[in-house]
C-alpha cells in the first residue's frame, strides 16, 4: 500500500497529517475503551488491542494512558499491544469525581467539543459555562447546541439570554436532534478529518443526535425524568464513530460531575476580570468598598448576578484544585524511603 493510500485510508478516522509517522509500528486510532482493554481502529477495520505494561504502571498519571481518539503506534503481533501514544494536538480533561486528584482525558485529537443541552429542564446556562470553561485550554473549539428546539419552548428567549452571559464570538446553535438538518447545519464541524467530541447531561439527547448524525438508529436512547429532564446513561462508554460526513464523532455517557482540573484560565469571565481591574483599591473584596466597580456593574445590570455567582464558585474551585493539584506534585516528588540526601535533593539508589 502505497503511503497516499494509507493517508486516505487514515482520513476516514481522523488523521490530519500530510505524512505517515516515520515508523514501521502499525498505526490506529482509540475508538473506544473497556475494562478489558481497547477497540482501535486503523482505517480499515477495528479490531482489540492491549495496552503495554508502561500504561499499567502503578501511580502513573492516567492522563498519560491512551484515550479515546489518540493515536497509538501498535505492535504487529497476533494480538495487537499498543507500545506508543503519539503526541496529542488536543486534549479534552477534567478532574475525575471523587476525593483524590487525578486528570482524566474525555477526548484527545479533537477540533470541536459539542456541548449539548436540553432546551427543556436541562437547560442550566451555569453549567454551560462550566462546560466551556473546561474546553479552555484544551485545543478544541467549543459549540453549544440547545436541543428539544421543538417541543414548544421559548427557544429565541432561552437563546438570547445564554448570549448575554458568554463572549460575543461563542457559537450557540437551537437544533431538533431528530431533523436530519441537522446534519447539515453541523456539516461545517463535522467535515472530513474533522473530530468532535458530544458532551452533555444524560437526557440531553446525545444518542438521539448522534442517530441522527449516522442516518441509522445505532446508538441506544431513552426516555427522560419528568421532574428534571434527566435521563438514563443509554450511552455507557466513550466511542468514536466515522460519520457519513466524513468526520468522526466522540459519543460519551451523560456526566454528572465536571470536576475543573485547577488548570483553567477563566477567559469565559475575561470581562469580570477587566471589571475587577477597574476597582479603587487593589485589593478590593468587590463586597462594600467603595469605588467597586463590580458592584458598580452589578447595580447597574451591566454584570448579572447570576454569572457574577457562577464566577465565584468556578474561581474557588480552580483555585482549590490548584493547591490539590500542586501538593500531589510535591508529595510525588518528596523524599522516598531509602533515599540518600544531596545537596539541592534528594537522590535514590535505584534512579
Amino acid at each position: 500500500m502505497t503511503d497516499s493510500e494509507g493517508l486516505a485510508r487514515l482520513r476516514h478516522i481522523g488523521w490530519r497529517d500530510d505524512a505517515l509517522p516515520d515508523d514501521p509500528r502499525r498505526l490506529a486510532r482509540v475508538v473506544a475503551q473497556h475494562r478489558a482493554g481497547y477497540e482501535v481502529h486503523d482505517g480499515t477495520a477495528a479490531f482489540n488491542a492491549q495496552p503495554a505494561g508502561q500504561f499499567l504502571k502503578r501511580g502513573l498519571d492516567p492522563a498519560l494512558r491512551p484515550a479515546v481518539g489518540d493515536f497509538v503506534l501498535l505492535s504487529h503481533a497476533s494480538h495487537p499491544v499498543i507500545e506508543a501514544v503519539l503526541s496529542r494536538r488536543s486534549t479534552l480533561t477534567r478532574a475525575a469525581a471523587g476525593e483524590r486528584y487525578e486528570r482524566q482525558v474525555i477526548a484527545a485529537n479533537i477540533d470541536y467539543v459539542l456541548v449539548l443541552t436540553g432546551l427543556d429542564g436541562d437547560f442550566n446556562p451555569s453549567r454551560i459555562e462550566r462546560y466551556l470553561t473546561l474546553v479552555e485550554g484544551s485545543g478544541a473549539r467549543p459549540v453549544v447546541l440547545l436541543s428539544k428546539a421543538d417541543t414548544g419552548v421559548d427557544v429565541e428567549a432561552a437563546v438570547s439570554s445564554l448570549r448575554a452571559r458568554l463572549p460575543a464570538e461563542a457559537e450557540v446553535h437551537a437544533i431538533n436532534g431528530k431533523d436530519p438538518a441537522t446534519v447539515g447545519l453541523l456539516a461545517p464541524y463535522l467535515g472530513p478529518g474533522m473530530s468532535a467530541v458530544l458532551v452533555g447531561s444524560s437526557g440531553a439527547g446525545k444518542s438521539t443526535l448522534t442517530n441522527t448524525l449516522l442516518g441509522e438508529e445505532k446508538m441506544a436512547t431513552g426516555a427522560v425524568r419528568d421532574h428534571d429532564s434527566r435521563g438514563r446513561h443509554t450511552t455507557t462508554h466513550r466511542a468514536l464513530l466515522s460519520l457519513p460526513t466524513g468526520g468522526c464523532l466522540i459519543d460519551t455517557p451523560g456526566m454528572r460531575e465536571l470536576k475543573l482540573t485547577g488548570e483553567e484560565n477563566l477567559d469565559l469571565f475575561a470581562d469580570i476580570e477587566a471589571l475587577a481591574a477597574q476597582c479603587r483599591f487593589a485589593d478590593c473584596g468587590h463586597g462594600k468598598e467603595p469605588g467597586c466597580a463590580i458592584q458598580a456593574a452589578l447595580a447597574s445590570g451591566e454584570l448579572s448576578p447570576q454569572r457574577w455567582r457562577n464566577f465565584l464558585k468556578l474561581h474557588e474551585e480552580r483555585e482549590e484544585q490548584a493547591a490539590t493539584m500542586e501538593a500531589r506534585l510535591r508529595r510525588k516528588a518528596g523524599p522516598k524511603p531509602g533515599g540518600k540526601p544531596r545537596r539541592g535533593g534528594w537522590s535514590h539508589d535505584d534512579d
